[in-house]
């Protein structure tokens, strides 16, 4: 029986242990092979092809650890992978059936081994003409990672080295006219001139963007079989594109969504698996928790969380493969947060004629400056509202920059263009006029950054609205930022699903100082926080309602009482 087959088989058959969406792969397989017994399925099966892939391997030589200089012979799950992705091929053309790739596995488990022999096999032995293999990643450093473990296996591989020209640059192949070299988003190249045969993008959880990722498989048409291979462990932000890319595999596997040209194999641990759980290790390490020196390893990363909690999140992110929404300092689990989204089932509160607070971010003039309602609805809960405002000068930049679709926003109602380049602070005063008296809101305060707010402040208390400066401080915000937070924890805070805020809250990060008081972290945040920092300008104050506390808010807005008191 083919390595292939086999592995599949073992996994199903509980030989080896393997998490659900390995099993999924493992039957997709078996699955095709029925099918390809009849002679309309497009796809073949080549053990022969899968085989080939494997016995390059043993040309090649490790390059560092305890098998430094000996022939690489590739792990049984390493064989299903490359085994899967050569030996399935057209049954009318012969080309490859696959032509993207994406595996996760946690760190450790081979990954770089396997990339070198891959990007030198299609430079060298893959019977392609002019190859172009490229290294990718956002960044010139990351991405010569791949290329410079390629290089050193190619120098120190005797039957390789008698065939390739490693330069620190590029790899050239005589024999066919073929070229490996890193690719980063800082290259000149761009798109058009790339005609990649194989292109590999690492650790893909780390990219912002999927600008690197889209360039590349625009190029793909260029080649009969080209192969995007995308390989990566999870990551600690639900944000970027890896984590949809993630989704996307999953549900190919798990028959959610139909592609035959697109493979997928996804190491992590199931659900109800508990990651403290030796036995099952091996789910996300395939390779580490199958030696005696990778439990040891596993052991004492595991020992170390333990004892020091701010270790967890790594642990269980890179060696347990699991995707946390922790980026490290970051304030807001946004699974938490989209949880408490209205919908059907939790719809919104009748908001009408009720007591509010509001708080306004006003940012810079020509940035985004953000308003938040809050609500207190009297058992406990918070509903809250929010609304954006950015001027129309800088709308297109602000897209390119930010790369978020303002415009979509602004279509749907969720982001007012204010025209001209600067915010103008009276179009914010009008419309929360607008609002309080469409709605009947009884606005109990306005909450403010007091940077730049001074006329807007007085326009307000003109207009009869009682105004209190919000400090921007440790000690005047760590209070209701833990505070709300909290209750986001615990499902008591309602909110009106704001694209805008959600996106706002993945940014956010926290600061900390000796005492163990947070708030959020504008500079260190890496993106725009705006309407986060007005709803905590809100909830500074409304959480007090909640929490019956008596007090003149009038006192506190003449004499600014709140800010010496927890200055």
């Amino acid at each position: 029986m083919d390595p292939v087959t086999k592995y599949a088989r073992d996994v199903l058959e509980g030989q080896i242990l393997a998490g659900w969406l390995v099993r999924c792969a493992c039957q997709r397989h078996l699955n095709d092979l029925e099918r390809s017994k009849q002679k309309d399925y497009p796809w073949i099966f080549d053990p022969t092809r899968a085989e080939r892939v494997s016995a390059f391997y043993r040309f090649c030589r490790h390059v560092k650890g305890p098998l430094a200089g000996k022939p690489i012979e590739l792990e049984p799950w390493q064989k299903f992978v490359l085994g899967s992705i050569f030996g399935w091929v057209d049954r009318r053309t012969g080309y490859r059936r696959y032509r993207k790739a994406y595996v996760e596995v946690a760190a450790g488990n081979g990954k770089s081994t396997l990339l070198s022999g891959l990007a030198l096999y299609m430079l060298l032995a893959d019977g392609e003409e002019g190859p172009e293999v490229y290294a990718a990643a956002t960044k010139a450093e990351q991405a010569r990672i791949v290329f410079n473990a390629a290089r050193r296996m190619a120098i120190r591989s005797p039957e390789l080295l008698r065939r390739l020209e490693p330069a620190k640059a590029r790899i050239e192949c005589p024999l066919n006219g073929g070229i490996f070299r890193p690719l980063s988003k800082d290259d000149q190249q761009r798109g058009d001139g790339l005609a990649p045969h194989l292109a590999i993008v690492d650790e893909y959880h780390a990219h912002d963007t999927s600008e690197i990722y889209d360039v590349l498989s625009q190029s793909l048409p260029k080649r009969a079989q080209p192969l995007l291979f995308v390989i990566t462990t999870a990551g600690y932000d639900l944000a970027v594109p890896c984590y949809a890319e993630h989704q996307y595999a999953a549900k190919i596997l798990l028959g959610e969504v139909e592609n035959d040209e697109y493979f997928a194999y996804i190491a992590q641990l199931d659900e109800d698996d508990n990651p403290q759980d030796e036995a099952v290790w091996i789910k996300a390490n395939p390779l580490v928790a199958a030696t005696d020196w990778g439990l040891r390893q596993l052991r004492a990363a595991l020992k170390e969380a333990l004892e020091d909690p701010r270790k967890m999140r790594n642990f269980l992110v890179k060696n347990m493969n699991m995707w946390l929404d922790q980026r490290e300092e970051g304030y807001m689990p946004l699974e938490k947060w989209k949880a408490c989204a209205a919908n059907a089932d939790n719809p919104m509160p009748d908001l009408e004629g009720r007591a509010c607070y509001i708080g306004v971010d006003l940012s810079a003039k020509i940035d985004l400056t953000s308003v938040a309602v809050e609500f207190p609805l009297g058992d406990g809960r918070f509903a809250v509202l929010s609304h954006s405002f950015i001027p129309a000068d800088r709308l297109a930049e602000r897209r390119k920059t930010d790369k978020q679709p303002y415009d979509s926003w602004a279509r749907l109602g969720w982001l007012t263009v204010i025209p001209g380049a600067v915010v103008d602070q009276q179009v914010i005063i009008d419309w929360i006029e607008a609002q309080v008296a469409e709605h009947g809101w009884k606005v109990r305060e306005i909450c403010v950054d007091p940077w730049n707010a001074t006329q807007f402040a007085i326009e307000l208390q003109k207009r009869g609205y009682t105004v209190v400066e919000i400090t921007q401080g440790i000690r005047t915000l760590s209070e209701p930022t833990k505070d709300f937070r909290e209750r986001v924890l615990r499902g008591e805070i309602i909110h009106d699903g704001s694209p805008v805020l959600a996106w706002a809250m993945g940014n956010a990060v926290e600061r900390q100082d000796h005492n163990g008081n947070i708030m959020l972290d504008k500079q260190k945040s890496r993106e725009r926080i705006d309407p986060v920092a007005a709803l905590m300008n809100a909830h500074a104050r409304a959480m007090h309602h909640e929490m019956g506390n008596a007090y003149d808010p009038n006192r506190y807005a003449t004499e600014d009482i709140l800010s010496k008191i927890w200055q």
